[in-house]
């Protein structure tokens, strides 16, 4: 059985930083590319960062600079740290893995407000 299980989001004031996870289970994870969405109410998910098998990384335009993914394939996990958070960042915060398939966690929910 695969599970994704994202944890670490919260309430943060503008300029804070958080550090989010993504534990995965029952798949190859170091075969496959791990991504972080979120999705605010009214809006689309959109993809925030990217990393490769291979740890390429790539990232949104809005997010460059200030958010940083890594994996670490002896713990099955990858991280977004989050810095310099802005409200505009508020969202649930997703992580999903693709290779063969696709499969995706449950969200967790970061809020910037003061």
């Amino acid at each position: 059985q695969v599970q994704l299980v994202e944890s670490g989001g919260g309430l943060v004031q503008p300029g804070g930083s958080l550090r989010l996870s993504c534990a995965a289970s029952g798949i190859m994870f170091s075969s496959y590319t791990m991504d972080w969405y979120r999705q605010a109410p009214g809006k689309q998910r959109e993809l925030v960062a990217t990393i490769s098998s291979r740890s390429t990384t790539n990232y949104a335009d809005s997010v460059k600079g200030r958010f940083t993914i890594s994996r670490d394939n002896a713990r099955n996990t990858v991280y977004l740290q989050m810095n310099s958070l802005k409200p505009e960042d508020s969202a649930v915060y997703y992580c999903r893995a693709q290779w063969v398939r696709d499969y995706w966690g449950q969200g967790t929910q970061v809020t910037v407000s003061s």
